[in-house]
């Protein structure tokens, strides 16, 4: 079955996830605890009325992402909607942000509300913030460089920021910032309860203002950070857990950590927090040459990205998702970033699912599906790019994963997990299962599964490869590779439905142990 044939054919296929999603430590997880990892999109439309439904996303394009294993979308709501005009809120276009949740719900993919900004405003040749909050100190908007150049070269841009980490009085005497955080809260009481939203992306690529020159460096600029990012992100967070004080809230470093700068915006100091950051090579960004921040390759600084979100959920107890990578048709890129993302075991959103017009970004290049408006399927498709983005992973473990790999020149899928909570508290039961998509696209004539500790309880073939753990295991390997053959080295206990589906031991062997397949995670 050739590309084309696989997309057409390929079933629905996600987890059975437990919400509302929470964290333990790094990991998100759902109700039940297990870890989930996520791979998704963005949806953001950038222009008026600000709507995805304005382009035709909708259920079809719903359809197709969990027909591919995709199980979120960063979905894109823009301040100067939800609040036009100071203190009046717009439950009208909220209305329609929650008919796309609604969509995404039922096609088990979780959503994460983004208030998204770009160069601020219109005015700047961006958008997100809307016209009443502009402060430019009567600056015109030039040079017009576009995106995004405007950052650093026009200075009525700058001041626009600063006004907004300083919590300038705004219209009516009252703050920015306060403006800010109310709307968020007006927006989380809104979608409170929503089983479908998974949290809330609090500011999307925070600009330093006319501070930046001290930031574009790998130390990054702890001045700013402490004083004036942390506290904007405290005062954002502690009002939307005032309304709702299960959401998990998602605060983003400053926009050179996305290059390779460290952070230094501290502990937000509640425990319903996640760091959503974003991983690019500044090779082609802000007039940079064809090297990462510092000088350094692409392929170190997009490492660095990682370490540092690593480091920063090792002193904070933060959960981790990369909520932007790839804008682009450089498939080695994206591949990289994927396999970087596998190797710190962290869930991902790709940008982005459709050109869609965007001001501020690379709509040529940047989709996976170029019209929404039209069906996902053929040349709307790029499907070398799906091909990249759709590969195998563990969308719910019972237990606490140890590592877990792709490889896209032979489609083996390795992945080794404990039973152990990740939240530290005991270890699950034996019967508990484990989620792990698939896919048809690379395994077009069925897949062979070789486990230990565990055995399959899903189909032979199933897009989604769910594991039942023995008793007295407590860890779990995982070997997937092209064929039809299953083997495991042990039964689970019966489920209590009655249905134990396929776990009985084919082909082990000599006394009862799979071959071990190379290159498996052993720990």
């Amino acid at each position: 079955m050739g590309l084309v044939a696989a997309l057409l054919c390929a079933p629905a296929a996600s987890a059975r996830q437990l919400a509302p999603l929470g964290h333990a430590g790094r990991w998100i997880t759902d109700a039940g605890g297990r870890v989930v990892i996520l791979h998704g999109v963005n949806m953001v439309y950038k222009l008026p009325p600000y709507a995805p439904d304005a382009v035709g996303f909708g259920d079809d394009d719903a359809a197709f992402l969990e027909a591919h294993g995709f199980n979120s979308v960063r979905l894109g709501v823009i301040y100067a909607a939800v609040e036009p005009q100071p203190g009046i809120y717009d439950d009208a276009y909220l209305a329609r942000i929650a008919n796309t949740v609604r969509i995404l719900a039922d096609h088990r993919i979780y959503a994460l509300l983004d208030f998204h900004q770009d160069m601020y405003n219109e005015l700047f040749q961006g958008e997100g913030e809307p016209a009443w909050s502009v402060q430019d100190d009567g600056l015109p908007p030039v040079p017009q460089t576009g995106f995004p150049g405007n950052y650093v070269a026009m200075p009525a841009l700058e001041r626009a920021f600063d006004h907004l980490w300083q919590d300038s009085p705004g219209p009516g005497g009252v703050g920015l910032q306060e403006r800010y955080a109310a709307a968020w809260q007006h927006v989380a009481a809104y979608f409170r309860g929503h089983p479908g939203v998974m949290g809330d992306d609090l500011f999307n690529e925070p600009w330093p203002g006319s501070q930046w020159p001290s930031c574009a460096n790998l130390e990054g600029c702890p001045a700013f950070d402490q004083a004036y990012l942390a506290p904007f992100m405290h005062r954002v967070i502690a009002a939307i857990h005032r309304v709702d004080p299960r959401v998990l809230t998602f605060y983003e470093p400053n926009v050179f950590f996305d290059f390779g700068a460290n952070t230094s915006i501290g502990n937000p100091g509640d425990g319903r927090t996640g760091m959503s950051f974003h991983d690019y090579c500044l090779a082609g960004q802000l007039g940079a040459p064809q090297t990462g921040l510092g000088g350094l390759p692409c392929t170190t600084t997009e490492q660095q990205v990682f370490q540092n979100a690593d480091a920063q959920a090792g002193r904070t107890g933060d959960a981790l998702l990369l909520t932007e990578f790839g804008a682009t048709d450089n498939l080695a890129v994206i591949q990289r970033l994927v396999d970087d993302a596998d190797r710190y075991m962290v869930g991902w959103d790709y940008w982005a699912y459709c050109g869609c017009g965007d001001p501020t970004g690379s709509p040529a290049t940047e989709w996976l599906v170029e019209d929404p408006g039209r069906p996902p399927t053929g040349a709307n498709v790029n499907l070398r790019k799906l091909a990249v983005l759709e590969r195998p992973y563990p969308q719910a473990v019972s237990g606490t994963p140890r590592g877990f790999a792709y490889d896209p020149a032979t489609d083996v899928f390795r992945l080794s997990y404990s039973t152990a909570r990740a939240s530290g508290r005991g270890r699950f039961p034996a019967g508990s299962e484990t989620d792990i998509f698939i896919g048809a696209l690379h395994y077009p004539h069925g897949y062979s599964v070789i486990v230990t500790g565990a055995a399959p309880v899903s189909p032979p073939g199933a897009p989604i490869l769910r594991l039942a753990s023995c008793a007295g295991r407590s860890v779990i390997t995982v070997w997937v590779a092209p064929g039809r053959r299953w083997a495991s080295d042990c039964r689970p206990p019966a489920r209590r439905s009655g249905h134990t589906g396929p776990t009985r031991r084919t082909t082990p062997r000599p006394g009862g142990r799979p071959p071990h397949p190379p290159g498996a995670f052993t720990g």
